[in-house]
This record gives C-alpha cells, structure tokens and sequence, in this order.
C-alpha cells in the first residue's frame, strides 16, 4: 500500500505498479527541476512562485483499465496527509497547502511559500493510487488493507502473486502507456540471509543481488557470467546511535549516554575510517555526520569528532572511569563501563563493522556485547528504544531533509531511534529546509551538522556507493541509489528473467 509502504523492498516493488507525476533524475539532484523525467504528467510549469501546475497524460489507466485523472491526484494527496493513514511520507508533504483538480488532467499544487525542493516535495514520496478502489476505505485501515496484499496501480508492472516469506512476482502491462517493459516477469525472492542470496546469484538462481562486500566483489568479478555493477549515486549511510534513554524505560534518561562527555569520549575511540576501509575496500567513504552521497550538500566540508584514542581515554579518565581491578574493564563506582550493540542478524557489513568497533574499544577498557537479532526484531526494538547503541542504517530519500525526518525532536516515535533532541539543531534545520536559496540552505546545514556532530549523536560510518551483482546477461542495467530497481522497465534480457533481491537491509 503505497502510503504506508516504509522498507525499501516494498517501495521498491510499489515503484514499479504505480507512478508518481514525475520523478527525479539518475544523479538523484533533488534541487535540478530540469533533470526530473515525466511520469504520470506529461508536462508541469510554476505558474508563480507558490503554484506549481501538472498536466497529467491523457492515456494513463489503472490496471483495471479506469483512466488515471486529476481527481485521483487530489485523493492521494488527501490520504497521505491525513493523520489516520500516519503516512512516513506526511512530514515531506507539510509545505503543500493544497492540491486542487482545475479539470480530469490538470491539478495544481499550492505551497505556503517558494523553496528549493518544491518540486521534489510534489512528486518525490507521492505515488498516485486509485479513488475509485480506495475513497471506501476507512482511513484507520490503510495499513492492513486486502489491497495491499493485491495492488492495481497504473505502473509498467501489474501485480501477479505473492507467496508470504518466500517470493512476489510482477508480470509487465502490456497496455503500459510508456510502452510495455522489457523484462516481462519480475520475481523477487526473499533470502534468510546476504550469503544466501550472494549463494543464489552465484549459482545462477538469481540475477540481481544489491549489495557486495569486497569479498563479493572478488567472487562477482571472478564469475564469467557476472559483472558488477556501481550506484549512479547512493543515499545510504550506516551509523552507530546513542540511545538517550533507559532501554527499559523511555521517560528516563540512559544512566550512560545521556552524558554528552561519554559520548564524545567513545566517538573519539572509534577509527571509523580504519573500519570503512576494512570493510567497504579502499573505495570505502565515511559519513561527515548523518549525511548520504547523494545529498547536494554531500561535497560541503562537514566532519565528525576526529579519532584521537589518547583524547579518548583521557576524556574518560576525566570522567572517573578507571580499571580500579585490573580487569582490563574500565568501571566507576563498582559499575563497569558496558553496554551492547544491537544489530540485524541479515546485515554482513554492519556485522563486520560493529565487530571492528567493538574491538577497538575493548583496547580502550570498554566492555560492548554485540546483540545480534533477526530483521523483525531489530525494527521492533528500534522503535521500542529496547537498546543501547543501535547500529543502523539509512537508506532512501536523496533529499538532506531527510535529516530532519530522522534526527529532529519532532522524529521521536518514529526513525529517532536513539531519541536525540537538541532545540539548536531543529532550529538550524528548519532554517535551511525554508530557506529561499541554495546559499542560504547551505550555511543552516553546516551549522545544523555542527552541533548533530558536537553532540555526537551517533557514530557516523560508511557513506561508500555500492556495487550491485548483476548476471551478464540483463542489458541496459543501471542502478539508482535510491532505488536498485527504478530503472528496471529500461533493463531488457533475451530470455525469461528472475530478479532477486534480499530483504536484509531497511
């Protein structure tokens, strides 16, 4: 169900049965209004500063052969930002006053003020769904509705089957008014780990797997019948969160990481380029704080604590954390200096890095356990705040407001995890999401990571673009960062092919 889709497997899959009015371009330039390409709107002009006009293509249908008109528009814009439906993409949708339909193929988007992103913010996050299945369909019930077990979108792909934990199949629209895809059965198949799907993709079961560690890559370019392919661009990065609070109760503080000096102590502590490297290769690139590659104020000078192991265990000496029993276990006032990393089960670089992280910590006196979980759990805790450090991962929105969704006070409950709070920062980050030119926005975000970073909210690690696998015999491949398979329509094979893709990763 499109509003309410949040992992990146089933954004994936509802990019590929429903369209948006128009979507961003390859190098993911969310700022860039001419590098966007048209889907369900032929054509969009600012008529003035606040209104941004779309005229939509005429010989669009839903799969069940209904025209796509204005009035679908405007429905979708209503249930995404009703409360009810609880929408992730709702925040993304807050500067747009109103969407209002002037005839079947013309609607008007009217915002409360201009901005760089106005056109992202239109299009970007809102896939267009059918009124006339769903304007029934009690708000409360989006979330669990049949129809998102068996959707009918006006996409290139029509949705054909799904077997619950093992595969989902999409067969393409032959009546697809941009022209049927050329890969005409699309099946995902959901592996238990990373290694089972590298497994299958090695063995020929599979022709798509997403993500290659070094050693993957080595076997990837050693296979014949594969290649390895890189990200146009990428908007993932990985972290290491703070958790503000108890594990056991919210509305308390964390007896350790409240303490901003602690958390300081062990950014310091960590070689995060010395893990990067290790783990993502010598390509590997680490993240100047909550950052992806793809954010057009990626290239700007931001940067995390330094590494300074000496400053680090001075800091904690400071702060009364010493080995009073020469344990090798830093402790105060008979408490150890301990704490866990929970991570997902699924993720081999996470799991790579956290082991590194834990390793070099232990050299500072520091006891971390690492709390391996499956995917299903990890989410739950994550929301739950049931952790200490969460070791995530960030994935999707090219836009560098996507910070906000993530790290300001106002995420808590939802991806701030760790419950990070700071009225400095959400001031800075509000100043640069209004901002009325790039400059501007420019300056409040360096300002906004400064103190995210002085704060050490998390230790920030990989910001590297990835390399997918990909079987020789898929032609015209590219891979976007946001989305592995956004381009798939484009893609063309000689024979039947199968697409697999793990759901390890959020």
């Amino acid at each position: 169900m499109p509003p309410v889709a949040q992992s990146d497997v089933a954004r994936s899959i509802v990019d590929l049965v429903f369209l948006k009015l128009a979507d961003i371009g390859p190098q993911l330039n969310t700022v860039d209004t001419a590098s966007y390409v048209p889907k369900l709107a032929s054509s969009w002009t600012f008529e003035d500063p606040r209104t941004l006009v779309f005229t939509l293509n005429t010989q669009a249908r839903w799969h069940d052969g209904m025209p796509v008109t204005a009035a679908d528009v405007v429905f979708s814009f209503a249930v995404y930002r009703d409360t009810l439906v609880a929408s992730p993409a709702r925040p993304r949708l807050s500067r747009i006053d109103s969407v209002t339909a002037r005839d079947a193929s013309t609607v008007a988007f009217h915002f409360a003020k201009q901005y760089p992103e106005q056109l992202f913010d239109a299009v970007y996050h809102l896939w267009i769904i059918p009124e006339h299945l769903l304007d029934t369909v009690p708000r409360t019930a989006f979330v669990s509705h049949p129809f998102g077990r068996a959707p009918i979108g006006s996409g290139p792909y029509r949705f054909a089957n799904w077997v619950a934990g093992q595969s989902l199949e999409l067969q393409g629209d032959p009546d697809f008014v941009g022209g049927r895809p050329g890969i005409r059965r699309v099946i995902w198949r959901f592996a238990g780990s990373p290694d089972a799907a590298l497994s299958q993709l090695l063995s020929g079961e599979a022709d798509l797997f997403r993500y290659l560690t070094p050693e993957a890559q080595q076997q990837v370019e050693e296979d014949e019948d594969l290649t390895r392919v890189p990200y146009l661009s990428s908007t993932i990065y990985n972290y290491m969160v703070f958790n503000l609070r108890r594990a056991d109760d919210v509305n308390r503080p964390h007896p350790l990481f409240a303490d901003v000096r602690l958390r300081r102590a062990i950014t310091m502590g960590v070689d995060r380029e010395a893990i990067v490297r290790a783990v993502d290769g010598p390509a590997g690139a680490t993240a100047g704080g909550p950052l992806s590659p793809a954010y057009w104020i990626s290239g700007d000078d931001h940067v995390q604590l330094p590494f300074d192991s000496a400053g680090a265990r001075r800091a904690l000496g400071e702060l009364g954390w010493h080995d009073s029993d020469g344990d090798g276990i830093l402790d105060r006032s008979g408490t150890m200096l301990s704490f866990g990393i929970t991570l997902p089960v699924t993720s081999t670089q996470r799991r790579r890095m956290a082991i590194i992280a834990q390793e070099q910590l232990r050299r500072l006196g520091i006891d971390v356990r690492l709390v391996e979980v499956d995917f299903g759990t990890f989410l739950e805790q994550a929301d739950a705040g049931a952790f200490d450090v969460l070791f995530g991962s960030y994935g999707g929105d090219p836009s560098p407001s996507a910070i906000a969704e993530v790290w300001s006070e106002a995420a808590i409950g939802g991806y701030n995890y760790g419950r990070y709070a700071n009225p400095a920062f959400d001031r800075a980050v509000t100043h640069a999401i209004d901002a009325t030119d790039l400059a501007s926005a420019r300056a409040f975000w360096a300002e906004a990571l400064g103190i995210i970073n002085e704060d050490a909210a998390a230790i920030w690690l990989s910001a590297s673009v990835p390399l997918a696998g990909v079987h020789r015999r898929l032609q015209n491949v590219t891979i976007r960062g946001d989305n592995a398979t956004a381009t798939l329509p484009e893609w063309t094979v000689p024979t039947a092919a199968m697409i697999t893709r793990d759901q390890a990763a959020p």
